[in-house]
Order: structure tokens, then C-alpha cells, then sequence
């Protein structure tokens, strides 16, 4: 049975989002809509010269008004966006320690696209390594397949580029009324592509989702011999692993991953980080906190 298969037969846990203030659009859904009129949840009373609107008169509030003055109810709207994975393919995407880096990315990206499509948003994907791929981009859709596909493409992707560049020209692909994107890549890039990329990115709701692994850091042994590899095309080299060496290495990992703490939290929401297993509550906890 394929992904997409399993994906179709198997309930999936939906991932619960909130985007950040109030959605501009016409298009009925479920979020706070930046609009108010006639229908939706009630929000606040205004003069009746502020909305004519005849049909919502507040008899109670006109008949309180001491200046004699007329109110009408107003509502807030209930609105639809668009959820978009914007997905790093480059060869250190291919890591596998404690867990396939590429099927976290296919099962997060699947329940993604699954809960947005399940409250009536639009969900789509692109996937860079140098430059965009089009076998890896799927436009934005409220089919409620779209998971299956999403699951499908992901599956498929090789990730054999030696750069991220690609990054930078996804904003341009995301043009029109800001969206939420999920930024999934495990950000072994150059600081200054990291930052060009978010700023690119700054005028959407922009969640970074940071692969990592404790064979990375944690897992390191205090002594031994390692070989390790360059996926992106530096070749390999042998280490001697010693407890100095370590301390180092683990506060390299640490330096960067506060560089990019501050980076995003500049221009989106604080990164989350997925190792080990995907667990969708831990992501929505992340997401209504943030």
C-alpha cells in the first residue's frame, strides 16, 4: 500500500492552528476575519451612521442611549486563508539518525495539508534545493486529496542539491494576502541566506519547523573514532570524537540554533523543532502558544 494509499485510509490527527490577528477576505472559513458586517459572530454596537444598516438594529442598546442615538449590531466575519509548506530538498535532507528526516517532513506535511483542508483552508507546497522544483509544487487547493498528494510528492523528492538558494525565490510565489507558511528545512544554511529568506517571507505568518536529530549533538560519544559525511558534497573525513571536541560541538550546535531562535523570531513565530517522531499535539501546543 502507498503513502497516499495509508493517507487516505487512516484517520489523521489534525494539527490546530490560530493565525496571528485577523484574516483579510472574502472567502467563508474558519478564522477571525479582518472584516465586519452583518453575519458571523457578534463583535461590538456602532451608530447606525457608521453602518446603515436596518436589518441589525439593537433595540435595547437605542432605547439606553440618553443622546437618543441608533445602534446597530456588527459582526465579525469568519474567513478562509491559504497554508503553504515551503520545504528545503538539499542533500543533508537525507539524514537519517533516530529517525527518516524526509518522512517527518512527508507525515508533517501530510497532516498539514489534511487539517487545513478539514476546516475549508487552502493548503499548497513548494519544495527548493538550488532553485524551485516544479516536480516538487503543488498550488494552493481545498481538495480534500490534497494530503495524499502532498504525501506522494514528498515521497518521490530527491533531495540531492548542494544549496538552499532556492529559498530566496519562493516569496514570489507567494504573492497576494498574507498566508501561513511553514518554513521545514533542519537550516544548515549560511546565516545571511537564512536572513534574506525570512525577511523575504516576513509579510506572511512564517512558522520555521527545524529537522533535527540527537545523533547531531546529544548522542555524541565522549570518545571514538567517527566518519563523517558531507551530503551536500564536501566529501568525508575521519574524527577523533574526545571530550573536549564535544563540548565544542555541542556549543556550535547550540550557537546556531540561537541564531536562528533570534532571526525568526524577528521576522515570524519562534521555530519548532521536530526530532525523533511527529507528534501533532506538540505541535498545536506550539502554535496557539506562539
Amino acid at each position: 500500500m502507498t503513502a497516499p494509499e495509508r493517507m487516505a485510509q487512516e484517520p489523521t490527527p489534525d494539527i490546530v492552528y490560530r493565525p496571528r490577528g485577523r484574516v483579510p477576505g472574502t472567502v467563508a472559513g474558519a478564522h477571525r476575519g479582518r472584516d465586519a458586517g452583518g453575519l458571523g459572530t457578534f463583535r461590538d454596537q456602532v451608530p447606525f451612521l457608521r453602518m446603515p444598516d436596518a436589518r441589525r438594529i439593537d433595540v435595547r442598546a437605542t432605547l439606553r442611549d440618553p443622546f437618543e442615538g441608533t445602534y446597530v449590531r456588527r459582526f465579525e466575519s469568519r474567513t478562509a486563508l491559504e497554508v503553504w509548506a515551503l520545504v528545503d530538498l538539499s542533500a543533508s535532507m537525507r539524514f537519517s539518525g533516530e529517525a527518516d528526516r524526509m518522512g517527518l517532513v512527508s507525515s508533517f506535511c501530510g497532516c498539514l495539508a489534511a487539517s487545513a483542508t478539514r476546516i475549508g483552508d487552502a493548503f499548497g507546497l513548494i519544495g527548493c534545493d538550488a532553485a524551485l522544483r516544479e516536480d516538487v509544487f503543488l498550488p494552493a487547493s481545498r481538495r480534500r486529496s490534497m494530503a495524499g498528494d502532498v504525501v506522494s510528492r514528498l515521497t518521490d523528492a530527491a533531495c540531492t542539491g548542494d544549496r538552499a538558494d532556492g529559498m530566496g525565490q519562493a516569496a514570489r510565489r507567494l504573492v497576494g494576502r498574507p498566508k501561513i507558511v511553514f518554513l521545514v528545512s533542519d537550516f544548515r544554511w549560511p546565516e545571511t541566506l537564512i536572513a534574506e529568506t525570512f525577511a523575504s517571507l516576513s509579510r506572511h505568518d512564517l512558522v520555521p519547523v527545524v529537522l533535527a536529530d540527537s545523533a547531531e549533538d546529544d548522542d555524541l560519544p565522549e570518545w571514538g573514532l567517527m566518519e563523517l559525511d558531507d551530503l551536500e558534497g564536501a566529501g568525508r573525513r575521519v574524527v577523533f570524537m574526545r571530550p573536549g571536541l564535544r563540548r565544542r560541538w555541542i556549543a556550535r550546535e547550540a550557537e546556531r540554533a540561537e541564531t536562528l531562535r533570534r532571526i525568526a523570531s524577528t521576522y515570524g513565530r519562534p521555530p519548532f523543532r521536530l526530532a525523533g517522531r511527529f507528534d501533532p499535539d506538540a505541535v498545536s501546543r506550539h502554535l496557539l502558544a506562539s
